[in-house]
């Protein structure tokens, strides 16, 4: 047996044992297929006020300027879906968000595995990403044979679903790589004909700033008086697109203490949120990724939420 291929079914026994769900390999190469597609989804102003993802442009395309010498990228998924577990009448957080914040939880995974492959393999260049870097973490995941990217733009994978986080390990290591699989959303349209805001323009296509997930987190003004009405009773992200999915009927509840719902979460109706104090927000989102947000900003989608109430 190879080296490349030896190293490869070592990694993925050692990802498996620490818990992710999915791992998968590709060749660290220059993203020639992504450079047209991101600089027109870019000028078409999808990304709203996110002026990050103008940054860095090379950096997403090419993961040698990310680790020099890079040769492979490990692209691995943990399945975070959960139950919906609040009141009916409550404002939804969307599940993603129900535990503590998944950059922390799954860093501190991602670097003990860079530490299995340094350890046993030798010396091993790598820097580990979750979501937090310019890294194309979805086509990547393509290419590593993990799934295909949905109407959605998620990344869907093979009767499992779309819940789950993503992460990479871009290595200076040869490993084998894995191959892509096909696209299997056939003529399904049923996130498109779900989003409330009509954020699909088209299969594959986001219009971000239309986005209730935008709208509700990274959108630092005023949401906008035009959807107020359309916001589902969202008051931080929103996973209707994934409901509505028919790959989501394989979705497993997951295991993680860590991602579990916090015990309030269940007995808070619709007064309890629109009553929230900064006092309780601290408390009940201490290591939650709804700090992203931000009281303020909860509080004003909260109070938009209230008003459709009284409206409606």
């Amino acid at each position: 047996m190879k080296d490349s291929l030896k190293y490869a079914l070592w990694i993925k026994t050692e990802a498996k044992r620490l818990g992710f769900n999915s791992i998968g390999i590709s060749k660290a190469v220059f993203l020639e297929d992504e450079a047209p597609r991101m600089e027109s989804y870019l000028q078409s102003g999808y990304q709203g006020n996110m002026a990050y993802l103008e940054n860095h442009f090379d950096k997403r395309l090419d993961p040698t300027k990310l680790v020099e010498g890079a040769k492979s990228v490990i692209s691995l998924s943990w399945n975070y879906f959960s139950e919906d577990v609040q009141p009916k009448d409550a404002p939804k957080l969307s599940r993603y968000a129900y535990g503590k914040d998944y950059h922390v939880v799954l860093k501190e995974k991602l670097f003990t595995l860079l530490a299995f492959i340094q350890e046993r393999i030798g010396e091993v260049q790598g820097r580990v990403f979750t979501d937090s870097a310019p890294v194309m973490e979805r086509a990547w995941a393509v290419r590593s044979g993990l799934g295909w990217i949905g109407k959605n733009g998620l990344l869907i994978l093979p009767q499992q679903g779309s819940y789950f986080f993503l992460s990479e390990i871009i290595l200076d290591l040869d490993l084998e790589p894995d191959n892509p699989i096909g696209s299997y959303c056939g003529n399904c349209r049923r996130c498109i004909d779900a989003c409330p805001t009509q954020a699909i323009t088209e299969a594959r296509v986001l219009n971000a700033s239309r986005c209730i997930s935008y709208l509700t987190i990274e959108l630092k003004d005023t949401i906008p008086a035009e959807f107020h009405s359309k916001l589902s009773e969202r008051m931080f992200g929103c996973d209707i697109c994934q409901e509505v999915c028919p790959w989501n009927r394989f979705s497993i509840i997951h295991n993680t203490s860590a991602f579990m719902p916090d015990k309030q979460l269940p007995e808070m109706k619709a007064d309890d949120w629109y009553e929230l104090t900064a006092e309780s927000f601290k408390n009940l989102f201490k290591e939650s990724p709804v700090q992203r947000a931000g009281f303020s900003k909860l509080k004003d989608t909260l109070q938009i939420l209230k008003k459709n109430v009284s409206i409606y």
